[in-house]
């Protein structure tokens, strides 16, 4: 039996050992899933405190249920190490790392490059490998294929096998989870899509295949511009209207009453995440290697990037129609996180408003029950403060960033002496609320 019937083989009993480099929320999704599933699954990450509270029991996904956690923990179905020799007895590595952009807006693949030579010093022969990460096209074939090609003695499509599928996570969907959102998944053999396909028919009901990895690879940016260029739109257009005197919000409802041809986009202070802001700068990266200019996708990542920029002058506008510069005033953020109902604030919009405010001398306050702490302007660490009457009242300026449905918007509004609503929370009309 060779190497490929084999994982098949073991793929169909339940005997396949699944190991996932980078235990985030994307990485920690998928381990539980198919931890649940009954495969035995190890969880790998350099950061030691994630993997002390994985082998805890804790949780630190609010999505996910802990109870589930500490069941797959204690049979043994699901175990966290830092010790990255234990990819020598995995059948099956899913890398799920962070691909941040550096200072230069230019995408960081240290973490993948890590996770590959990881794997590439420490497998065995027969093991199926597929990158989730969030990246640009050609990246499995162009750039993980030749780590593995310098660093290990096995040949792919005989001993090892490449493929990409993107990650579909959408944090707070209380609808649409990892067994029925659709998995898309692209190999560079077709022994490699028949090993992934098997695999993550285990834990998705529905599984796409398509011809390449760079096929994949492009579905996930597709599926991201796609929102960011429609969000920028009407964000763009929400200012405008802002100008003109029409509530952008009215205008929404009207024109999704059409049945064909329109989806509802909304707008706010800006798009957060570790997805949709960072995507066009991944698609520009390659874009320009086929001396290709996406001016369409420029232009929306411009648009987003000026949107904390835009919401400070709409705060200091509004203190100013009361009398009041931002200079010196208190001004209370309510909600952090870059959505509402989650506990993730990476590139939120809330954080790089607050920068603003800070540095036109604003005294900052916030209030988000699901973060207790953040850090702004450098490394300084800020702690949430509670929600009071007294809070709201003594506030100058009360800023919605994030519409958390924990936030009374009656409570809100009848205790705050100015509003700006950056998301539509509150529904009566007044003097004193400010909206986008």
């Amino acid at each position: 039996m060779n190497l490929k019937d084999q994982i098949v083989q073991k793929i169909a009993s339940s005997d396949v050992k699944i190991a996932v480099i980078g235990l985030g929320e994307i990485g920690l999704r998928l381990a539980v899933a198919f931890a649940a599933e009954g495969l035995a699954v190890t969880g790998l990450d350099t950061y030691d405190e994630r993997v002390e509270a994985i082998n805890a029991g804790r949780n630190y996904v609010r999505d996910l249920a802990t109870d589930k956690i500490e069941q797959l923990v204690s049979s043994g179905k699901l175990k966290a190490s830092s010790d990255f020799s234990q990819l020598a007895n995995a059948d099956a590595i899913f890398i799920c790392v962070p691909t941040p952009l550096d200072a230069f807006k230019k995408p960081d693949m240290s973490y993948i490059e890590q996770a590959c030579s990881a794997i590439a010093d420490n497998m065995t022969a027969g093991t199926f490998i597929c990158l989730e990460s969030t990246t640009y096209p050609t990246t499995t074939e162009d750039f993980l294929l030749p780590i593995f090609k310098e660093r290990s003695q096995f040949i792919h499509g005989r001993d090892f096998w490449l493929a990409y599928s993107p990650e579909r996570v959408d944090p707070g969907n209380q609808q649409f989870h990892t067994r029925n959102t659709p998995k898309v998944i692209g190999a560079l053999s077709d022994e490699g899509l028949e090993i992934g396909m098997q695999l993550y028919r285990k834990i998705v009901d529905h599984v796409h295949p398509v011809s390449s990895p760079r096929v994949a690879e492009m579905v996930k940016i597709m599926e991201n511009t796609y929102r960011l260029v429609n969000i920028s739109l009407v964000n763009e257009l929400a200012l405008l209207c802002g100008k003109m005197d029409i509530d952008i919000w009215e205008v929404i409802e009207a024109a999704k009453t059409k049945p064909y041809g329109f989806q509802p986009f909304y707008p706010g202070p800006g798009i957060g995440g570790h997805c949709i802001p960072l995507d066009p700068f991944y698609l520009e990266h390659i874009a320009k290697k086929f001396d290709f200019d996406l001016s369409l996708i420029h232009t929306a990542g411009h648009i987003n990037n000026m949107m904390a920029h835009r919401m400070t002058i709409k705060i200091t506008s509004a203190l100013n129609r009361h009398r009041k510069a931002i200079n010196g005033s208190k001004i209370l953020f309510l909600g952090v996180a870059y959505k509402a109902n989650i506990n993730d604030y990476r590139e939120s919009p809330a954080l790089k408003i607050m920068e603003e405010v800070a540095k036109k001398g604003g005294e900052l306050c916030y209030h988000d029950p699901l973060i207790p702490t953040i850090s702004i302007c450098g490394d300084t660490k800020t702690s949430a403060v509670q929600l009071t009457e007294n809070l709201l009242k003594t506030a100058d300026c009360v800023v919605i960033t994030t519409n958390h449905d924990a936030f009374d918007p009656n409570f809100i509004l009848n205790n705050s002496q100015l509003i700006v609503d950056l998301r539509n929370a509150i529904d009566e009309q007044s003097d004193k609320v400010y909206k986008l």
